[in-house]
């Protein structure tokens, strides 16, 4: 009878070492099946009303559509996004907060800034691409300048005078590129968000801005702004009447932004993987399409070793277009 009672001890615990041996898998495979149960928090690492926040909130409505959880969107905007960026690194990485990155916070910063206090590719789970597009060139309607050559013009008859501000480095490159190709001596501003900039141009504190199609296009459509010219290489999607500025004799011109999502280091692969095809999804349909189209940036829905080789590319781009315009390094 002992020996009954040991070997049913015995066989008892086994089962138990095994259970607790298997327990983390377990629940990691019900964590990934019942996920999302609570709300999602989506950190936007620029200001209310800029392109990224308006993309993170059409992504958050879709994802809440779909799983019925609440979507919070978090604005920590400043220091070219790495307020942003240090606070999601901050939190769990369970998949409950996520970033919507973009070229600045996980591509150009690398060029832009000797060290940074986070690393874009380590430390971040890649989970797909959300939209692309190009800057426009913006003045104030007051502005006698009705082309891109009449702006050069200006600023060769007053070298260091005009200004350019900036919120994000598609717009702060948008500048610097026009200065090296066209040899004039612009000054460069910088702001906390590109919204910022938006604001001082149309009360004329500042002379010209280059920012995103969704940011700058409907204040054109509204008059608020003068459009000069567009970034791209092709004229953009619903903005085909701005000329590009590489077509108005800046040969070579060329700058383009985009968005895309990320996880912190650490978030279960299965979680990153729902999270990833759930954002994919939402970005291949034609609903994202004419929502982001409507102001000249195109969807690039992607799995994450997709945009995990876009962004390794990007990143050895603005490298090379950084050194080649002779910027220094912050």
């Amino acid at each position: 009878m002992k020996l009954l009672t040991n070997l049913k001890s015995l066989f008892t615990g086994g089962a138990l070492l095994a259970g607790a041996a298997l327990s983390p898998f377990t629940l990691f495979a019900q964590t990934a099946a019942s996920f999302p149960n609570k709300p999602i928090h989506i950190v936007v690492p620029f200001g209310a009303g800029t392109t990224t926040d308006q993309a993170a909130r059409y992504i958050g409505q879709k994802i809440t559509d779909q799983t019925k959880q609440p979507v919070i969107i978090l604005n920590k905007a400043g220091a070219n996004g790495f307020i942003g960026m240090q606070y999601l690194l901050q939190q769990p990485a369970d998949g409950y907060h996520i970033t919507i990155g973009t070229v600045t916070t996980h591509s150009a910063n690398v060029a832009f800034f000797k060290k940074l206090p986070y690393d874009p590719v380590t430390d971040f789970v890649p989970l797909s691409g959300v939209t692309i597009g190009g800057v426009v060139l913006a003045v104030s309607p007051s502005n006698p300048a009705n082309n891109v050559q009449d702006l050069i013009a200006q600023a060769k008859r007053n070298p260091g005078k005009l200004t350019f501000g900036s919120g994000n480095s598609s717009s702060r490159s948008g500048g610097e590129i026009l200065k090296d190709l066209a040899g004039i001596n612009i000054i460069h501003v910088p702001y906390k968000a590109l919204p910022s900039a938006i604001t001082d141009l149309m009360g004329n504190q500042i002379d010209m801005v280059f920012g995103d199609g969704p940011a700058i296009l409907p204040l054109v459509r509204a008059g608020k702004l003068k459009a000069l010219g567009v970034s791209t290489i092709g004229r953009m999607p619903s903005a085909e009447d701005i000329p590009t500025i590489a077509e108005q004799g800046v040969k070579g011109y060329e700058s383009t932004g985009w968005l895309a999502a990320f996880a912190p280091k650490g978030t279960p692969p299965d979680v990153a993987g729902k999270l990833s095809k759930m954002i994919a999804d939402i970005m291949s349909t034609p609903d994202a399409e004419k929502f982001f189209l409507s102001n000249a940036w195109k969807p690039i829905p992607m799995t994450g070793p997709e945009l995990a080789a876009f962004q390794k590319a990007d990143i050895l781009r603005w490298q090379r277009m950084v050194k080649s315009a002779g910027i220094e390094p912050e």
